[in-house]
């Protein structure tokens, strides 16, 4: 056991009082051994008990530490956690999910192993109510979040551009610097395309399993995949080669919406491009949650062909309000 590198799992959490105790649990079961795991939970100032459940914990489990984050976000918090961390091996988990008892121990091996220099697995995004259900289904799908690979692919490893819940060498951490503290989302996503642009390689393995929980209703929905779409624009103007087609579909269908609606006030042939987009998009809504729906469940249809429409709108517009607010920024 004295040759097994030392782990630091940094885990910058805020307000997550509803589910700190099994995303911390599920840490402290590891079975990795816990001489050689340490657990540093930074707190961006939580208002709901989740401190105080950390403090109580860490009386009576000596490899945790709490930290401070005082800007809240979770840049500041990871920066702030790794440079308090001693271990060799540099793990992310999140306070809405929960990893399996094996996630460190398999980071490890492959770290150690396949020449990588970031490694992760697939999510299983859950929910824990009938409308929560059906938002996993959907951040689960091809037609609801695109080719995310970590999302939609569980059964095969493969070099990826991106995954959840990383772990990193110490000397790839040292190599890239901080992370980008104005990023309020899509942090993970600048990281590690500067990861693959210095020349690293990102491991997606199957064996490496976490659970995520799915925001519990449509308005935090909404407001999560806005974020996303707006602080994408940021990362895009940092990093242009970074972006994939995909990610501008969004944004197109909600321009084209917007632009025919504008001018069919007025002509006549956008009326009929506006009913077309619509048409079309209701087509590839019905079938692709009818499809989901026959997979787990057709009672999740009917949420399903509202949930799907939130996810592309809110994160178009986002994007949309982005590429506004960030106009004329630089790198």
């Amino acid at each position: 056991m004295e040759n097994l590198p030392l782990v630091s799992v940094i885990m910058p959490v805020r307000n997550e009082a509803a589910y700190i105790e099994r995303s911390l649990g599920s840490v402290l079961g590891q079975d990795y051994p816990a001489d050689r795991l340490e657990i540093l939970v930074v707190d961006g100032m939580s208002s709901d008990g989740t401190r105080e459940y950390v403090a109580a914990t860490r009386a009576i489990r000596p490899n945790l530490r709490l930290l401070d984050n005082p800007r809240g976000i979770v840049p500041p918090g990871l920066n702030i956690g790794i440079a308090q961390a001693g271990g060799d091996i540099i793990v992310r988990v999140d306070g809405h999910c929960e990893i399996a008892p094996d996630y460190v121990r398999r980071c490890v091996e492959h770290l150690l192993t396949d020449g990588v220099e970031a490694v992760g697995g697939p999510i299983e995004t859950i929910g824990e109510t009938d409308e929560a259900q059906a938002i996993a289904l959907a951040m689960s799908s091809w037609f609801g979040v695109g080719g995310s690979a970590f999302r939609t692919i569980n059964d095969r490893p493969m070099l990826v551009e991106t995954v959840a819940f990383p772990a990193y060498t110490r000397e790839t951490l040292r190599r890239l610097g901080p992370f980008d503290e104005e990023l309020v989302r899509n942090q993970d996503d600048e990281y590690n395309y500067r990861l693959l642009k210095s020349g690293g390689r990102i491991l997606l393995s199957p064996d490496i399993r976490s659970r995520y929980y799915s925001r519990g209703d449509l308005r935090k929905l909404w407001r999560q995949y806005y974020q996303y779409g707006f602080w994408k624009v940021r990362v895009m103007q940092k990093h242009p080669r970074q972006m994939r087609w995909r990610q501008f579909v969004p944004p197109a269908f909600v321009a084209a919406l917007l632009g025919s609606s504008l001018f069919a006030l007025f002509f006549r042939p956008f009326r009929y491009l506006l009913a077309i987009i619509l048409v079309l998009y209701a087509t590839a809504n019905l079938g692709a949650s009818l499809l989901l729906g026959r997979a787990h469940g057709l009672r999740h249809v009917p949420q399903l062909l509202l949930i799907h429409p939130i996810l592309h709108l809110s994160y178009g517009l986002g994007f949309l309000a982005g590429l506004r607010h960030f106009a004329g920024r630089q790198e």
